[in-house]
């Protein structure tokens, strides 16, 4: 149950500080006020701790930062709630804080028990823990897409059509790989004969890494051979004979220094490895000019390789590399088309073992919906009846879908909308075409009320969902939600007297202006203080001597206006 709410810089609200009865864990909390006075900023705190989205302008003006916490104390027998809350890290103890902040740029922080959290966990966290009921929720009543979802609610078919889905979307799959490739079955010929002409020129070039570069320098060679020649010719003529014949005599030189002056011995050993070191390269200048090639048809023949080389990468890739994985994958690929057949019977029989797996599953699913809803249809019309509805009538009408695999959905074949009736000898019509909104309430009511008995939830608000009920319809709405008091913990912001006497707690939602700045304010109602607000609710400023008595009379009949 929520135990306490704490709200600070939120809309119109400055500083507010909440605690409901903590001694059970049921029991009617109603609030109260005008039109405006701020009993939606309550919903919007409890939007945002449960994971909602935040937005800046929420935010209280001149404020630097907003922040809500709500502590919920847990039924120590929800153990699925408190596994979750171990499993993410937060703990295991039945107490559970929330606390969100906003700032002035607009960053939002939400923590769990002081851990940080995000907004799914949160979500995740706070779908175990309440259900809040709006006016707006009444349009999902009008959504037939979404009456399926009540019914696997009710009957708790969500796990079979959480593994339909996954069944359904695994098959789908192996259907588009089938499909694609069929597709490439039938251009398979055509991609073989383009695949071996590619992958054969590249073979037939017999390329080399790096022969390109190699290629290019051999070609700058063959153009300047005769230059390579002369200049090569000069210079070992420059060594051999003019240098030569000087190291020759300074080799001797030094060889009589030795001899004369031991000092001379390591420059001379120096100089004289010199000497010899020189006619080595004279020996490998001679053998390089003698290697230079002026030969005219090599450099056709190089020309005409390169030629073919640069043909090949404006086809296949920017380098040799790029062309030769291009060929190893068109090899590669050679391979897969010869095995295409053999792939494609493959996915035949999964996906035709899967088809067989999800239409088992689909009709054991919709004959576990087809029970559900004859339960369903006869709990509504009981809590119609408990509604003013007397002689009422629901359905549950199931569209004709042949059953067949081009039919199937992720959520079965089944297509189901919620019918209602509510005057004797009318026939039963889509509720979007015969429910006012007074009768929506009232049915939203009824399904909320069996939701409620399904959920693990201990808290449920509801928001004005009173709103266009008047006369029997109000006081009949009112026993419905304080019977649901009876085993949840119920939040309802109302405009019905006729609710807000039953309460077990009563809060009064009003505004006031202090230091110039509006400000809302809740505060806890006493018994004469409640006796004074639904005098205002009854009558407004029209109340009189009467308007106290009946008032007075709610309160002590717990809200009977009878």
């Amino acid at each position: 149950m929520l135990s306490e709410l704490r709200i600070k810089n939120l809309a119109l609200i400055e500083s507010m500080a909440l605690s409901f009865d903590r001694d059970c864990h049921h029991g009617l909390v109603v609030m109260t006020g005008e039109t405006g006075a701020g009993k939606s900023i309550m919903l919007r705190a409890i939007h945002l701790l449960t994971g909602g989205r935040a937005s800046q302008n929420w935010m209280r003006n001149g404020a630097d930062l907003c922040e809500i916490e709500a502590l919920f104390e847990l039924n120590p027998k929800h153990h699925h709630l408190l596994r979750k809350l171990e499993e993410g890290g937060f703990g295991s103890e039945p107490l559970v804080v929330i606390r969100r902040t906003i700032n002035s740029s607009g960053r939002s922080r939400i923590y769990v028990n002081g851990s940080l959290a995000t907004a799914r966990t949160v979500a995740n966290l706070a779908m175990d823990m309440l259900n809040v009921a709006s006016q707006h929720d009444h349009q999902q009543l009008l959504q037939p897409a979404l009456h399926l979802d009540f019914i696997d609610t009710l009957g708790e078919h969500w796990e079979d059509r959480n593994t339909l889905s996954r069944m359904y979307e695994r098959w789908q799959e192996k259907k588009r790989q089938l499909s694609r490739l069929r597709m490439d079955e039938q251009e398979k010929e055509q991609r073989r004969d383009f695949l071996k002409f590619q992958v054969n020129e590249i073979e037939e070039a017999e390329l080399v890494a790096g022969e390109d570069e190699f290629l290019a320098a051999e070609k700058k060679r063959l153009k300047n051979g005769d230059t390579l020649i002369k200049v090569s010719q000069e210079s070992y003529r420059l060594l051999s004979v003019q240098l030569m014949d000087g190291l020759v005599r300074l080799r001797q030189n030094m060889e009589q220094l030795a001899a004369l002056d031991p000092k001379a011995e390591k420059l001379a050993e120096d100089l004289s490895d010199y000497s010899y070191l020189a006619e080595d390269h004279v020996q490998e200048l001679r053998q390089y000019r003698d290697s230079i090639e002026t030969d005219p048809h090599r450099l056709d023949v190089v020309n005409e390789r390169l030629d073919m080389v640069r043909r090949l990468k404006r086809k296949y890739g920017e380098n040799l590399e790029d062309i030769l994985d291009f060929c190893a994958r068109g090899r590669h690929e050679l391979e897969g088309l010869d095995n295409l057949e053999t792939d494609i019977a493959r996915l035949q029989d999964e996906a035709a073992s899967l088809e067989k797996e999800v239409c088992s599953h689909a009709e054991q699913l919709s004959e576990k919906r087809k029970e559900t809803a004859i339960k369903v249809e006869a709990a509504m019309e009981r809590e119609l009846e408990s509604l003013a509805f007397g002689q009422a009538r629901f359905f549950v009408q199931w569209s004709e879908v042949e059953k067949i695999p081009e039919t199937m959905r992720s959520t079965g074949w089944d297509r189901g909308e919620f019918f209602f009736c509510a005057n004797p000898g009318e026939p039963p019509r889509p509720l979007a075409k015969v429910a006012s909104g007074g009768e929506l309430s009232r049915l939203m009511l009824a399904l909320k009320c069996l939701l409620a008995r399904k959920d693990k939830v201990e808290t449920v608000i509801f928001d004005e969902v009173d709103a266009g009920i008047g006369g029997e319809a109000a006081e009949a709405v009112a026993r419905k939600i304080r019977e649901l008091a009876e085993h949840h913990q119920v939040i309802c912001i109302t405009h019905l007297p006729q609710i807000a006497a039953r309460g077990t707690e009563h809060f009064l939602v009003a505004k006031e202006v202090d230091g110039g700045r509006t400000q809302s304010e809740v505060v806890r109602l006493s018994q004469n203080s409640r006796i004074d607000e639904l005098m205002r609710m009854l009558a407004g400023d029209s109340a009189t001597a009467k308007t106290r008595a009946w008032a007075e009379q709610m309160l002590d009949s717990g809200g009977s206006t009878s």
